[in-house]
């Protein structure tokens, strides 16, 4: 129960956006925050961030009068926020089609990057089906099929890309788990009290059977030791053959 729950806590922490290596994945409909990539910037007259299609997304010039400072692409009026402290860009209601490089490039005596960020949007996974028969079990979602039989240790997994699938037990539950970086769903299921009665008697049976097999083994162990020591003494004593004397 405890390893259920852990899992389940680890899963709950996951936010709309994840990041793996240099690329950033967002929920469709989500946001994502692009962050300068550069402790310190030199000065600069404008800072432009950029998407794969060269398109000026947003554009920042410091030394314009506040009305003219912040320059978005028509595209994203009314779903990009800027922050002059940071130079960092929210992109907000993210769709599949905003998926690629973002960059952002600081002009002034020179021209440099200070920002290069791969923005993956995915749609949430859909719930797993979990099927039980007796004590057999099967997960599916998403292409994959795992089948497990329960014995109260249970873990099988299966991974395509960015997708996963994972059956596992935790005490007496049968947890399918499909995640992916940004969502998770599961579908869970009590396990029949004969299949958990069932692992018990096995390890009952085993138990009893240990039981009786040590003193057995004791038993016979003294027996062979007492036959080696009876004809250990009988061999040392040996007969007394009289002599024969010639007249």
């Amino acid at each position: 129960m405890a390893l259920r729950w852990m899992l389940v806590f680890l899963l709950l922490i996951d936010s709309t956006v994840s990041s793996s290596e240099d690329t950033l994945f967002v929920q469709t409909g989500g946001s994502v925050t692009l962050d300068i990539q550069k402790q310190e910037l030199p000065e600069f007259d404008n800072l432009a961030w950029m998407n794969e299609k060269s398109d000026n997304i947003f554009r920042y010039f410091p030394k314009y009068i506040a009305s003219e400072k912040e320059k978005p692409h028509p595209s994203y009026k009314n779903r990009a926020d800027f922050n002059t402290e940071t130079f960092s860009l929210t992109l907000k209601n993210m769709q599949k089609t905003d998926s690629g490089v973002y960059t952002a490039s600081a002009s002034g005596l020179s021209n440099i990057i200070v920002a290069n960020h791969r923005v993956s949007v995915m749609d949430p996974v859909e719930a797993p089906v979990l099927s039980e028969n007796i004590c057999s079990f099967t997960c599916k979602g998403h292409n994959f099929t795992i089948s497990s039989t329960y014995n109260n240790s249970c873990f099988q997994e299966e991974s395509s890309g960015n997708y996963n699938l994972r059956l596992y037990c935790s005490g007496d539950f049968i947890i399918c788990n499909h995640s992916n970086p940004v969502s998770w769903m599961n579908d869970t299921k009590k396990v029949n009290e004969s299949c958990t009665n069932k692992d018990t008697r096995s390890t009952g049976q085993q138990s009893e059977y240990i039981s009786w097999l040590i003193p057995l083994i004791v038993v016979l162990a003294l027996i062979v030791i007492g036959v080696f020591c009876f004809y250990r003494n009988k061999k040392a004593v040996l007969p007394l053959t009289p002599r024969l004397l010639s007249v």
